[in-house]
């Protein structure tokens, strides 16, 4: 046993002393880049940026009742058609009709205490004339007095009587006067009273009329939340209930989720090619009507500023209503619903017949003389590998724009990724190969 044991390492260190050498040797021996080429061609470069969302209505309008209250009336059902200033429901009136009496009471009695602040006014001003003509009595009884005291004739307790009664008629007419002013601006309290009566009568009859509620647009109840009897919290100092929402469904939009890095190469009316899950092999068209200025997951003032969170930006593309023409049948007079998942393809850009090449191709080095990083592509120039600073422009999912730097027909290594990425220098010798840049990983 220890015999054959012995025979067996002696046999594999033999083997290992005979490969030894060439392994050695093929170590020490230069390596050379298996590469892919490809050959600059003229193409026409269609850039994207792909997003996905939903599909809305682009006019829904949410229905609450402006007033608290039992729904007495409900003449719809979701999915019923509607027009402006249709009775949808009602809101039991009879709290609000018994408070339109209680303001119309409250308005009769301003009115009746301005007529008699205006009484007030007419009597006062005939106590002034009667007080008047016992003035100016007095006042020509107390100068008649006063000349024949200075002549002696009468004495001076008569002179003295026609004074104190001189002095109190001129106080009697100063207090009328006084009793006028008074009684005018009663007149005023009174007006400002019926006024704000008025005010108080039209805000319980709006309550009133509030109490129907009216279709505001044209469209269809596209969701009810609401039952017969059900009670309701008006809007008028709450954040009330939610009745109904009334859609115009003959115009759908989708809204997407489109990325800070691919925002700002989307338009106003960018043409827009879109798939929705529930048509198969079915692509809508339609434009881009709004980008929000704002990101969507930024709540305002003091919101989150985490770094870490993915920052998306809503862009609405309204649906054009010929692509999907077609699908309008009888009893299905909308094939788009509310809620339906949807793709997009906006087109940001479109250049014909450019020079191009496949996007691998083109990497970031940087520049020795400069510093700086610079988008370079590898020549394949007879077997070596000749760097080259290239100007790229718009790019689709398989090959980008070539502004400046290349001429048509010029060879260039497309792969292996990882080698024109990081491993490829200037002057390398290289061997194109047969197989693909992805079997050369």
């Amino acid at each position: 046993m220890k015999a054959m044991i012995s025979r067996y390492y002696t046999n594999r260190l033999n083997l290992l002393l005979l490969v030894l050498p060439f392994f050695i040797l093929s170590c020490g021996a230069d390596y050379t880049e298996r590469v892919t080429t490809e050959k600059v061609e003229s193409r026409t470069i269609v850039e994207r940026v792909t997003a996905s969302g939903k599909i809305f209505p682009e006019r829904e309008v949410k229905i609450s009742s402006d007033v608290s209250g039992e729904i007495v009336e409900l003449n719809i059902s979701e999915g019923d058609s509607v027009s402006a200033g249709q009775i949808l429901a009602r809101i039991n009136p009879d709290s609000y009709l018994s408070a339109v009496e209680r303001g119309r009471a409250n308005l009769d009695n301003a009115r009746a205490q301005r007529a008699v602040a205006m009484a007030s006014v007419e009597n006062a001003r005939a106590q002034k004339q009667q007080i008047t003509a016992q003035f100016n009595n007095a006042e020509r009884m107390y100068h008649r007095n006063k000349a024949l005291f200075e002549d002696g004739i009468i004495s001076e307790s008569e002179y003295e009587n026609s004074l104190a009664n001189y002095e109190s008629a001129k106080a009697n007419l100063e207090a009328a006067r006084a009793s006028i002013a008074s009684s005018e601006q009663n007149v005023k309290a009174a007006e400002y009273t019926i006024r704000g009566a008025q005010a108080s009568l039209s805000e319980l009859q709006t309550s009133l009329q509030r109490t129907t509620i009216l279709s505001p647009v044209d469209g269809i109840v596209s969701k009810l939340n609401v039952e017969l009897g059900e009670r309701v919290v008006g809007t008028i100092q709450m954040t009330g209930t939610e009745m109904m929402r009334v859609a115009n469904f003959s115009t759908m939009e989708v809204q997407v989720e489109v990325s800070e890095n691919d925002i700002l190469r989307v338009s106003l009316r960018d043409s827009v090619e879109i798939e929705v899950d529930a048509y198969l092999d079915r692509v809508f068209y339609g434009r881009v009507t709004e980008i929000a200025n704002s990101a969507a997951n930024i709540s305002g003032v003091g919101g989150s500023v985490m770094s870490d969170q993915v920052t998306n930006f809503i862009v609405k593309v309204r649906i054009n209503p010929d692509s999907y023409k077609d699908l309008i049948q009888a009893g299905r007079h909308f094939p788009l619903r509310p809620g339906m998942s949807a793709a997009v393809d906006i087109i940001t850009g479109i250049e014909e017949n450019v020079l191009s090449l496949p996007i691998q191709a083109v990497t970031i080095r940087e520049d020795e003389d400069s510093g700086k990083f610079k988008e370079v592509v590898f020549l394949f120039d007879d077997g070596k590998a000749k760097m080259q600073h290239v100007r790229t422009g718009i790019q689709d999912d398989r090959f980008i724009q070539l502004i400046e730097g290349l001429s048509e027909g010029t060879e260039v290594i497309t792969g292996p990724f990882s080698a024109v990425a990081r491993r490829l220098a200037d002057g390398d010798e290289v061997n194109r190969s047969r197989r693909s840049s992805e079997d050369l990983e």
